[in-house]
Parts: C-alpha cells; sequence; structure tokens
C-alpha cells in the first residue's frame, strides 16, 4: 500500500494547527507574567475558566488512547467489555463531588501535597512513581493508537510514528506548561468531535457495511468463569480514576472550588457523550465485509488487527476528504497526560518510556485500562487516607503500599506477558486469575494503613511507646515560620490566615483565633 498523500497533508495540517495554538498559548502566558513561576507553569495562573476547565478537563480523558481503545474493544469484544470509557468518567465524577473542593479549596499545587503532608516528604516521593508508571502507561496508550493510525494511512513503521508524535507532544508541552496543554486540549477535543461524528454517516452507507453481520453480537458476552475479573474491571476502572494528578491539575488551576466541581462535571458530561462515536464505529467496523473493501490485510481479522480498526473504518470506508478530516484529528490527539509539574526534563523522559511501552506493547484498549491499575490499588487508598482519616500516618502508609503492591505484583499482568507468581483461588491455565485479586489488593491497602495508622497513633500519643521509637518522626512538635504560603492556611474571602499562638493545651498546638492579614506578597507559613 503507497502513502496516503491527503492523509498524509491532513495530519501536516493538524499537527501545525496544534503547534501554534500551543505556542500561543506560551506567549499568553509569558505576557501574563514577566517570570516562570510554578503556578504559572503548572497551574495556568490558577486562572482557568469555565469554557477552558470543563474542554480540558474532558480533554485529559478523551485523546488518542480512548477513541482508538473504544472502537478496538467495542468491535472485538462487545459492549459488556467496553465499559472502561464510562466508568473510569464515573470516577471522575465521584472525584468532582466529593475530592475536588476540598483539595482545591487547600490551594494545593499536586495532588501529591495532602499525602505529603500527612506521611512526610519521603513517603509522597515514593506514591509519585506509582503516579509515574500509570501516566507512562496512559501517555503509552496514546502513542500506540496514534502509530496504528499513521501506520495504516501512510504505510509507516509503527514505532516511527509513535516517536514522531511523541516528539510533537513533548515539543509543545516543553515551553508551554499547562497553558499549551490546556488550550491544545480544547481544539484536539473539537477536532476529533467533527473527524468522528462526519465519518459515521459515511462508513455505515459503504456496500461492504451489513449491520445484520453483528446483529446481537454487539452487546458480548461475560462468561460465569469470568465474573471475578470482570468485577476487578468494574472496581479498577471506577475508583482508578479518581487521583490522577493530571485531573486536579485541572481542578487546582480553576478560578474557583465550585468552578473546579462544576467545570469538572461538565467535562465528564462531554467526555461520556465522546465514547459514542468511536463505538458506534467499533461495530461498523464489526459489520464490515473486509475482503470487500481495498484493505490488504488478511480476513478475518486476528486479535491483534482490531488495534487498528478506527483507522481502518476511516481509511477504507470514508469518502477521501472525509478520511483526511478523520484521521487529522484523530492523529493531532498526541495530547499527553504526564506530570507536566515535576521538571520539564522529566517531560522528555516521559515522553521517551512512553514511546517505548507503546512500541512493546500493542492493544490500546489494554494499555488504557492498565493505566488504572497502580492508581486504583495504591494512590486510592492513600489519597482517600490522607484526606478523611486523621490518624493516618507514615507506619500506615508504608505497610499499606507493601501489602498491596504484593498481592497485585504477585498476581501478574496479562498486557506486560508478565506471568503470576501466586495462582489465588480458581486460578484458570487459559484466562488466568479468576479471583478479583486488585479489589482485594486495594481493600487490604486500606485496612492497613487504617490499621497500622491507629495503632501507631495510639502507641505514641499515649505514650506506650516512648517518642524516640519515633523514626519518621510523625509526632514530633514542630513550629516555625517562613514566607512561602503554606496550601490550605489562607481564608481566600477576606484574604486573611489564621496562625498559630505560642501557648499549648494538652500537649499539642492549637489554632488560636488571631488573624493577619496578607498584604501583596507577605505570606505566612506555620508548620506544627
Amino acid at each position: 500500500m503507497g502513502v496516503n498523500i491527503p492523509g498524509l497533508i491532513g495530519i501536516i495540517v493538524f499537527y501545525l494547527l496544534i503547534l501554534i495554538i500551543g505556542f500561543v498559548a506560551a506567549r499568553k502566558k509569558s505576557s501574563k507574567s514577566a517570570s516562570s513561576n510554578s503556578d504559572d507553569l503548572l497551574l495556568a495562573g490558577r486562572n482557568l475558566g469555565m469554557f477552558v476547565a470543563s474542554f480540558s478537563s474532558a480533554a485529559t480523558m478523551v485523546g488518542g488512547a480512548y477513541v482508538n481503545g473504544t472502537a478496538e474493544s467495542m468491535g472485538r469484544d462487545g459492549l459488556v467489555w467496553s465499559l472502561a470509557p464510562i466508568l473510569y468518567n464515573v470516577g471522575v465524577a465521584i472525584a468532582a463531588l466529593i475530592y475536588a473542593p476540598k483539595v482545591r479549596r487547600a490551594r494545593y499545587t499536586t495532588i501529591f501535597d495532602p499525602m505529603q503532608e500527612k506521611y512526610g516528604n519521603n513517603m509522597g516521593g515514593f506514591l509519585f512513581f506509582s503516579e509515574l508508571l500509570s501516566d507512562l502507561f496512559w501517555e503509552a496508550a496514546i502513542l500506540s493508537a496514534l502509530g496504528t493510525t499513521l501506520s495504516i494511512i501512510m504505510d509507516l513503521d509503527t514505532s516511527i510514528s509513535i516517536i514522531v508524535s511523541a516528539c510533537v507532544a513533548v515539543f509543545y508541552t516543553f515551553f508551554g506548561g499547562l497553558y499549551s496543554v490546556a488550550y491544545t486540549d480544547v481544539i484536539q477535543l473539537l477536532c476529533i468531535a467533527v473527524g468522528l461524528v462526519l465519518s459515521i454517516p459515511f462508513a455505515i452507507k459503504h456496500p461492504s457495511v451489513n449491520l445484520e453481520r453483528i446483529q446481537g453480537n454487539w452487546i458480548g458476552e461475560l462468561p460465569t468463569r469470568q465474573i471475578g475479573p470482570y468485577v476487578d474491571f468494574l472496581l479498577q476502572t471506577t475508583f482508578g480514576g479518581i487521583p490522577w494528578q493530571a485531573f486536579y491539575q485541572r481542578i487546582l488551576a480553576c478560578k474557583s472550588p465550585n468552578l473546579a466541581r462544576n467545570s469538572t462535571l461538565v467535562g465528564v458530561a462531554i467526555s461520556i457523550i465522546m465514547a459514542f462515536p468511536p463505538a458506534v464505529i467499533g461495530i461498523i467496523g464489526a459489520a464490515t465485509d473486509w475482503n470487500a473493501t481495498s484493505y490488504p490485510g488478511e480476513v478475518p481479522l486476528s486479535r491483534e488487527d482490531w488495534v487498528d480498526i478506527l483507522p481502518m473504518v476511516l481509511q477504507y470506508l470514508c469518502p477521501v476528504a472525509i478520511s483526511v478530516i478523520g484521521i487529522g484529528a484523530i492523529s493531532a490527539a498526541a495530547s499527553d497526560r504526564e506530570i507536566v509539574w515535576v521538571l520539564r526534563i522529566s517531560i522528555a523522559v516521559t515522553g521517551t518510556l512512553g514511546a517505548i511501552i507503546a512500541i512493546t506493547v500493542r492493544s490500546v484498549y489494554g494499555l488504557f485500562v492498565l493505566c488504572g491499575d497502580l492508581m486504583y490499588v495504591i494512590q486510592f487508598p492513600m489519597l482517600t487516607c490522607a484526606l478523611w482519616v486523621k490518624f493516618a500516618n507514615t507506619y500506615g502508609s508504608i505497610a499499606g503500599c507493601i501489602v498491596g503492591l504484593f498481592i497485585n505484583l504477585t498476581g501478574g499482568f496479562p498486557t506486560l506477558k508478565i506471568p503470576p507468581l501466586i495462582k489465588y483461588p480458581f486460578y484458570d491455565p487459559e484466562i488466568g486469575q479468576i479471583f478479583p485479586f486488585k479489589t482485594l489488593a486495594t481493600i487490604c491497602c486500606f485496612l492497613t494503613i487504617i490499621i497500622v495508622s491507629y495503632v501507631t497513633h495510639v502507641l505514641f500519643t499515649k505514650e506506650i511507646l516512648p517518642k524516640k521509637f519515633d523514626i519518621f518522626q510523625c509526632y514530633v512538635e514542630k513550629y516555625h515560620m517562613t514566607s512561602d504560603l503554606v496550601p490550605g492556611k489562607i481564608d481566600e474571602k477576606n484574604g486573611e490566615i489564621s496562625v498559630i499562638n505560642d501557648k499549648k493545651q494538652n500537649g499539642s498546638y492549637k489554632m488560636s483565633s488571631n488573624a493577619l492579614t496578607l498584604n501583596g506578597n507577605s505570606n505566612l507559613h506555620v508548620e506544627f
């Protein structure tokens, strides 16, 4: 198959559009601030309005992995196994209603701030790695989707396609920070919507498409022996969607807590709507007699071939003009969900590692689901306990991590071709683990954090154990001031900040009724 010249032109045009928007956004950032401080780079100056925040929130989910993965799973496995897009959004909605207002009112910079406050800086740094790994899988899913698209229309090696796309995504994020990501998110989301919606009427009317081929089969099947893994799948994709840094980056960049909540809920609605076009395209792909098209591959499609179903429908079932719009929009959706808040050099590293994983693992939908694994097992319990369990401490978090990771890692990862070390009850040699061990790992992580934290809290506060044995210094009183603002200490309504007096009550510092009005950049940091 030769290079699709119109498709190539469409891709170039869409890439240029994304790069231009990214640079314009970066200039917007520069014009608002002479220096590039953390709030500008990470949180767009905490100045995102309803429109940009809503679309950016939706676009953190909707991209190449979202649309390609949905089409892949829907066409191959049916609706029953294609619920990940909906369930991830359900998790985000839960986070918007329960988690988002709390963290936005506290004016955190990243979602790791409350965990560092509760568990200490070292433990907070360790928890960063599970977020990083999940982000790598997410980016790999996006780049894998993009690689399959480019390889279909340009007869180009998938690995080369992935590398080129990673370079573009890293390039504009490197210079623009969240401003670039937020504004390009909006453009990409609109492009994807227009491209996919336009393609459906043309594809479904193609002579090779006969919906009677899939009548009664599009729902999919759920064998009894797969109920356990299915429970893991449902819960992992729902609650694994709650602790994502990329989601909270948009939350913390909003002008107010109410706007953060409302814009996220609007973003969830947009994202769920955006799941329908690729699902329909997947069904069309399943209803197509590919022998009656110009598709050069083998028929029937192998399980691996289904990864390409969305670009195949656009390429072989749509007119050239519609194909260019659809393919260009999907190809431009290389928007990364990598963590902009580390250092700029980490953006390049993340892009590189994401590309390597994308080249190694072929299933877009498999990576899409896998990225929520550690978020469900580790980050979800850690964040929840940090925000709502008052006595949670470093001892509990370390123990919870050990228990949760042990149960999860020993169960194996079929998507990565990692075999299980422990065969849990009802193990099947063909389909692997049947017992919902990931949910077991999450529950055990929760219980371990709470129980170990409570026991150590009682031991040290009741002085059953001398505080010299408090090796992580969870119960050592500290009191000092700096000129840095502590997230959560400022009263946004009247610009006042509560301070701690010098009097002790029952061995601990108490908040006084005194207040200090902040002027300019004179901020107070109190740690105790």
